[in-house]
């Protein structure tokens, strides 16, 4: 993955999710009859301009990227004639001001139904929820968890892949229930019900992948500890080790299995280690010593190697999991609301304490994740189009002056005590609002920032 094409994928990204926020408030404005002076993606010096339609609207790609806007004609930015005074934005009844303001977060929710929608009739490839080892006294351990079973049900919800498995369990995992039933498949077909309990759950329990920290993790197929890639420069290919080679042992115990090998790496990060290595005919012995690097705030070592996979075994663990257009649409509205909805649920725990401020992303975290679910394929990618663009909406309706619910939030007041907010409380309000994204802009950068020291 290069830094080009990283920036290409964010690029398209935040263009996609700009555009289609920006023409939600641009639609129905244009509806409710208020004159559009200005359609900007970005904010600061216009790059490109042009004006298109009836009212001359001014079309803008301005200098930096990171949003965009709609101006509309309105008597508190300025003179208006008396000519254009009934499209003001200002004139227009509460109920439209309203319908206008939410256009924006609706049209990114109607986006995500459309990307999901896409996603669900190409098809979602994915590894079976088979379960893989144990951790002992792990909640999964003392649910009577076993290697081998198929996850098929969480909660009542079916699921079809490890991903599906994953994202439900996390989704109810955050309510901390003590008794959460799972329904296995048995490697006999035996249907089985497991009760996880997951009430001891703690706050850094659910950043990253928090499986592990429950006991669960997918099965892999048995791979032998043959060497099919080397990188170039690591600690691998300095000690000389090549494509092809088989290792045998680690530091004089016989290793069957690849994942051997990987954990005795990983528990001796800079310290040298011995590896018996069979190349043909011949068996001899290289001294290694593994790179230290950081892995969520834990040193472990990594030499640079790649396994050999066995493809056919592979592909029998692999789904493609694929819909109709009209349950493909359904399950695409469903999604979009269950993805929105724990959103919010996160941003609440957020706020008092209960989930990590670590899981908030910045615009580098943002651009990584695009760059690497664009290589991934555009089933990936779209994913991940559908889940930034309920971010976003869920974010803009947030009840903060600035964002588009905190107008929301002025014309509810206004509905209630039946005349707008004074100039004055509207100003602080701005001052409040701007201070408190000012504030989650420094920890997604911070996050970001440390993300990038510690991978």
């Amino acid at each position: 993955m290069t830094l080009l094409s990283t920036l290409a994928a964010f690029i398209v990204a935040l263009g996609l999710l700009i555009v289609f926020h920006e023409f939600g408030h641009y639609l129905v404005a244009r509806w409710c009859g208020v004159k559009v002076l200005r359609f900007s993606i970005g904010f600061g010096q216009p790059l490109l301009k042009r004006r298109w339609g009836a009212d001359r609207t001014e079309w803008v790609v301005a200098a930096f990227p990171l949003g965009g806007y709609v101006r509309m004609l309105d008597e508190r930015e300025g003179e208006v004639p008396p000519q254009d005074l009934a499209r003001s934005f200002n004139r227009k009844p509460v109920g439209q001001r309203f319908a206008i303001v939410a256009a924006g977060p609706v049209a990114n929710f109607l986006l995500a139904i459309v990307l999901y929608w896409l996603l669900f009739m190409l098809g979602v490839s994915g590894m079976k929820p088979v379960v893989g080892q144990v951790a002992p006294a792990s909640p999964a351990a003392l649910a009577g968890f076993e290697a081998g079973e198929t996850i098929v049900g969480i909660g009542g919800e079916p699921v079809a892949t490890w991903q599906d498995a994953r994202w439900t369990l996390l989704s109810h995992a955050v309510e901390r229930p003590s008794s959460l039933a799972v329904e296995v498949l048995d490697p006999n077909g035996g249907r089985l019900s497991r009760f996880l309990d997951l009430s001891g759950m703690q706050s850094e329990d659910l950043d990253g992948d928090f499986l592990p920290r429950i006991g669960l993790g997918n099965h892999q197929p048995a791979i032998r500890p043959l060497v099919a890639k080397v990188v170039p420069g690591g600690a691998g290919a300095r000690a000389g080790l090549l494509p092809g080679d088989e290792i045998v042992a680690v530091d004089g115990a016989g290793t069957p299995l690849w994942e051997e090998v990987v954990q005795h790496i990983r528990t001796r990060p800079g310290m040298p280690m011995m590896l018996e290595v069979r190349r043909g005919q011949s068996t001899f012995e290289l001294e290694v010593v593994p790179d230290a690097v950081t892995e969520r705030g834990e040193e472990i070592g990594r030499i640079g190697i790649g396994p050999q996979i066995d493809q056919d075994e592979l592909e029998r663990l692999l789904v493609d999991v694929r819909y109709p257009p009209g349950p493909a649409l359904v399950k695409a509205a469903g999604k979009t609301w269950e993805m929105s909805v724990f959103t919010l649920q996160m941003l609440g725990r957020m706020a008092i304490g209960q989930v990590s401020w670590k899981n908030v992303s910045g615009p580098i975290t943002i651009a990584d994740y695009a760059g690497r679910s664009a290589q991934m394929g555009l089933a990936a990618y779209l994913g991940f189009l559908a889940l930034i663009s309920i971010s976003l909406g869920v974010l803009n309706l947030l009840p903060i002056p600035v964002l588009d619910g905190g107008h929301l939030m002025y014309y509810v007041v206004e509905i209630v005590k039946g005349s707008p907010l004074s100039a004055r409380a509207m100003e602080i309000g701005q001052q409040v609002g701007m201070a408190l994204l000012f504030t989650l802009m420094v920890f997604a950068i911070y996050n970001d920032v440390s993300r990038l020291v510690s991978s």
